[in-house]
């Protein structure tokens, strides 16, 4: 291949898509594995894991926990298909199932361990902050009597300023979420007892928002002439710039769910 040829490859080539990110969240390898020895010690024997993307935490349970299997529920594709390449080279994938469909009333369940990271809006169709009642209804459904619940779920760390409001997301509101107490009583209202209460803290978060724009932003400096190159510069922009407003700000609960009889 020539060097003009080399250039032409680079050029056509779409920016990467999250090629540096282990989860699609803040979560520290070192978290990671205490969610994992935790999670795997009640012994599953099913995991269901709702808005899975590539279903990292799930496949590591399920390495953990060798008599489980889980099935992984999710919308997008191209994560799912990461998944299963990650099952099969791990050899998982007759254990892990990825399938494509919504978690809006699954008949999937009840699940020894049910993990929604990030996901509760997935299960139902309200707006935040409702939503969030009505996903806890739903994992209670979905979660054996004698299971548990792993829920990823945003939270104001502190009340947002009006200006960093209007960084974030497209109508952000101080509605949007709850603080941490307001979720824990939400949880319990919901028929949980929140058996283990964390938080991702800011290298988490950096860690992660840096990987989620990393591959791109090496593209774009690579290859600025490129077709793509206006709008993937804008996309990475206006994210960093939402990042930048909620830093800090936004927060992420990792709560262990125990369902009350």
């Amino acid at each position: 291949m020539t060097d003009t040829d080399t250039h032409s490859a680079s050029i056509s080539a779409r920016p990467p898509r999250l090629t540096r990110l282990t989860f699609h969240g803040p979560l520290s390898e070192a978290r990671a594995q205490g969610l994992v020895r935790r999670l795997a010690g009640t012994d599953p024997r099913t995991v269901l894991d709702i808005g899975c993307g590539w279903g990292e935490l799930m496949l590591r349970v399920l390495e953990a926990a060798p008599q489980a299997t889980g099935v992984g529920v999710d919308l997008n594709a191209e994560d799912l298909a990461r998944g299963r390449r990650n099952a099969e080279a791990r050899g998982l994938a007759e254990r892990a199932r990825f399938v494509e469909e919504s978690a809006t009333g699954t008949s999937r369940g009840p699940a020894d361990l049910v993990l929604c990271v990030g996901s509760s809006h997935a299960l139902g169709a309200a707006e935040p902050p409702g939503h969030f009642a009505e996903a806890l209804r739903e994992l209670r459904r979905l979660v054996s009597d004698d299971g548990r619940v792993l829920l990823g779920e945003g939270f104001w760390q502190r009340p947002p300023t009006a200006a960093e409001l209007a960084g974030m997301w497209p109508g952000a509101a101080v509605s949007d979420h709850h603080d941490l107490a307001a979720l824990l009583d939400l949880v319990v209202a919901a028929g949980f007892r929140p058996e283990w209460t964390e938080t991702a803290n800011l290298d988490e978060w950096e860690e992660f928002e840096s990987a989620y724009q990393a591959d791109a932003e090496v593209w774009l400096a690579r290859n600025p002439g490129h077709p793509l190159a206006d709008e993937t510069r804008e996309r990475l922009d206006r994210h960093r710039a939402q990042w930048m407003s909620y830093r800090g700000v936004l927060g992420l609960a990792y709560l262990t769910l125990v369902p009350a009889l």
